[in-house]
């Protein structure tokens, strides 16, 4: 699917999401298009209304991989409301592992389902915007889009 800030690919198996990616972050050459699919068209139209300012949750079933630590971070990041952010050191306390800090660093930055899985919603905890597989300009853009629509122009 198209996003305003370039090609994105959602990956379904076993009747949930496992992945949604930006295709710059992957060598799709020899991937063949994905067949449609009732999943993956429920997938895309709720993405498009995210990326239109008329969703604010997503309602499709999960099945992120990962070690038990990543996902441990992923359900956390579910929890992230939209328009609010979190620190790394914050979902560093929340899963109990207050000097994991990096690890959590890490964890954001394997996330297989992008946007979804709101990994662009952890920042510094200086509110620096800080790495995102996008790249910084789609996590601005993905903030800015979150910001309450009173300050929107």
């Amino acid at each position: 699917m198209m996003a305003p800030f370039g090609p994105l690919r959602i990956v379904a198996a076993h009747e949930a999401i496992t992945a949604i990616y930006f295709e710059h972050d992957r060598d799709t050459s020899d991937s063949e298009p994905a067949k449609r699919h009732e999943l993956l068209d429920a997938a895309e139209e709720q993405l498009n209304e995210y990326l239109e300012g008329k969703r604010q949750v997503f309602d499709m079933p999960l099945r992120p991989s990962g070690t038990e630590f990543q996902r441990a971070v992923y359900r956390e990041l579910l929890t992230i409301a939209f328009g609010e952010t979190r620190s790394y050191s914050d979902i560093a306390r929340a899963v109990g592992r207050p000097d994991a800090v990096r690890a959590v660093g890490a964890a954001n930055g394997r996330n297989p389902i992008a946007i979804v899985i709101p990994c662009h919603r952890v920042i510094g905890k200086n509110g620096s915007l800080t790495g995102y597989g996008g790249g910084i300009e789609t996590k601005r853009w993905l903030l800015d889009l979150e910001k309450p629509l009173l300050f929107r122009s």
